[in-house]
């Protein structure tokens, strides 16, 4: 797209279903707010991207954005990297798979600047031919608690950034705190991705692209953390900057 003053970011959207009340079973298309609010305060204008199945209309979803931010939630189906559900994996929803899956690959094609957080990491992982961990458990040498369950916007454990690359440009830092709602992680990298940030345990925190085109996932949620953790805010302006080449 020709240079704006203000980028579209679109973030892809999820599904909430009711559980009671007047309507059970329905289905309601949302986005976190912070995601919102994170675009808006770096001038840049925040569009839900909700969930269909009409490949040409999706095509058309990401050529009327600058960039895509991939959101968090459910567990990866692992399926998608040819495993067996472990006993320990949570709550999928394939639909949304098969969506996200496909506004990856056309973003990918289009090359739109990607930003995947949390689960948004792990699609572009798989979504490339890596692989997962279905729970840390299963990770030899983790000790760290990756999932905090509450204080969405505190910083709980280490993160060490890998010099050379883009997230240590972006960040300025070796290490960092972040704060950790994961259960799955990276197991195999996907090929033409390096990564980019682990924990101290090992656990990976942050994959990237290799070469010029933007794309990064990050394990931990920084939309959460902007208000209290303005470097935080760094991350979303180096989308928007891409987004408005």
């Amino acid at each position: 797209m020709e240079n704006k003053q203000y980028p579209i970011i679109g973030i892809s959207g999820s599904l909430i279903i009711d559980e009671g009340g007047m309507f059970p079973g329905y289905e309601r298309a949302y986005v976190n707010n912070d995601y919102i609010q994170s675009v808006a305060m770096c001038k840049a204008i925040p569009y839900m991207v909700p969930m269909i199945s009409d490949e040409e209309l999706i095509r058309e979803q990401v050529a009327n954005v600058d960039a895509l931010i991939l959101s968090g939630g459910h567990d990866v189906n692992p399926l998608m990297w040819n495993e067996e559900p472990h006993s320990k994996l949570g709550g999928i929803l394939p639909k949304r798979d098969t969506y996200d899956m496909a506004l990856l690959k056309i973003a990918l094609e289009m090359k739109k600047p990607i930003l995947g957080i949390c689960r948004g990491e792990q699609l572009i992982n798989v979504g490339n031919g890596g692989s997962l961990y279905q729970d840390l458990s299963l990770i030899e040498g983790s000790y760290i608690k990756h999932n905090q369950q509450h204080l969405s916007n505190v910083a709980t454990h280490t993160a060490c950034i890998k010099e050379g690359t883009k997230l240590h440009e972006i960040l300025g830092e070796d290490e960092i705190l972040v704060n950790s709602f994961h259960h799955l992680a990276i197991n195999k990298v996907a090929p033409g991705y390096i990564v980019s940030a682990t924990a101290k345990d090992g656990v990976v925190e942050a994959i990237e692209k290799e070469g010029d085109h933007f794309v990064m996932g990050i394990q931990w949620h920084p939309e959460m953390m902007t208000k209290d953790y303005p470097k935080m805010q760094k991350i979303f302006m180096a989308l928007v900057k891409e987004a408005s080449k």
